[in-house]
């Protein structure tokens, strides 16, 4: 039962977490140093915590469904109008910022736009200080633009460092030439893959076409397993 809280191993290697930590800080230096530029350093600072969250998932696990420009962006703005209203019609108090914060995540599983970090943004938009508060609905200004300097930090950073960012929604499988899977009617498909996590109801931080890629994948790892084992048979024999 201990060794179920243990993590699993991280497949990637340290090349990868060097390449999304200087991502990370150059990504989140960039939109705090260009939204202090335009409406002042206390208000940039005071979105920091969130932009630092959101960083980790634009440029360490670019491919997830949750870190999709789309999911910054909505999520962002889903969350920044939900806490405002809030506060407008609440008051700024540690049970109107939790109330905002479920009803922006209500808002972002509707709009298709889920995004953790926004939680924690709309926490800090009712809980705000005094320079953000006096902003009031002006402060929309900062949280979109600190999202929008993130977000194309990470699709420059990402592709010239040979992540392809962001993930289409249609994108085809990798398969190395010469060794396609053999054909199968049965065989699983991103539309099979929808199907399956819609039957499940619950979050997983991934898209279809990521689970199609790991499925070829691991037939061709099996394919070539197979191929091995027949061969040394034979060679025994």
């Amino acid at each position: 039962m201990l060794a179920r809280w243990f993590p699993a191993a991280i497949n990637t290697r340290p090349t990868e977490w060097s390449r999304a930590a200087i991502g990370m800080s150059l990504g989140t230096l960039l939109s705090v140093w260009m939204c202090g530029k335009v409406f002042g350093m206390d208000v940039a600072l005071h979105l920091i915590g969130p932009l630092g969250a959101s960083a980790v998932l634009l440029f360490a696990v670019s491919s997830g469904a949750l870190a999709q420009p789309w999911s910054i962006l909505g999520g962002y703005l889903c969350a920044a109008g939900v806490a405002l209203l809030v506060a407008h019609l609440l008051g700024r108090t540690l049970g109107s910022a939790c109330l905002a914060a479920g009803m922006a995540l209500v808002l972002m599983c509707w709009l298709r736009c889920l995004h953790p970090p926004a939680g924690a943004l709309a926490l800090l938009l009712v809980l705000a200080d005094p320079v953000t508060i006096a902003m009031d609905w002006r402060a929309l200004g900062p949280v979109m633009l600190s999202a929008a300097c993130l977000l194309a930090s990470a699709l420059v950073y990402n592709n010239l460092t040979r992540i392809r960012y962001p993930k289409g929604h249609s994108e085809p499988a990798a398969v190395t030439p010469g060794d396609h899977p053999p054909a199968d009617t049965l065989a699983i498909t991103a539309e099979d893959l929808k199907l399956a996590l819609a039957d499940l109801q619950a979050f997983f931080d991934v898209t279809p076409e990521n689970l199609e890629q790991l499925i070829h994948a691991s037939e061709l790892h099996a394919k070539r397993r197979s191929i091995g084992e027949v061969l040394a048979h034979r060679v025994e024999r």
